[in-house]
């Protein structure tokens, strides 16, 4: 999956451990102990599915789920904000997906 360098940077070193993704068709996929390769800017980073919840919406999620876990240097609005840019309403329509990820592999170049 491709990543936002500001996101990639967190997942590589631990600090973010809830990635959230549309639940669009690949998503739908993806079940505890998948792997998944992030990739930015040449980097890539190895995780495992710890966990999968899936729901209505990016609010719904933040219910649920820990901000800090999904981005430890934002707020509660300021991560629904920065969702908001990447996923226009009709992509966050199809559901939303929280990914639990652990680290395999240290990131290492592409």
């Amino acid at each position: 999956m491709g990543i936002y360098k500001r996101y990639f940077d967190l997942i590589a070193t631990g600090r973010k451990t809830t990635e959230i993704r549309v639940n669009d068709s690949s998503r739908k996929k993806i079940e505890v102990g998948s792997l998944i390769r992030f990739r930015c800017q040449g980097d890539e980073v190895l995780t495992r599915v710890t966990r999968v919840a899936r729901y209505t919406s990016f609010e719904e999620m933040f219910e649920h789920e820990s901000v800090a876990s999904v981005n430890p240097l934002a707020t509660r609005d300021e991560q629904l904000a920065n969702i908001r840019q990447i996923y226009p309403p009709e992509r966050e329509a199809l559901g939303v997906v929280a990914i639990g990820i652990e680290l395999v592999d240290p990131p290492r170049p592409a």
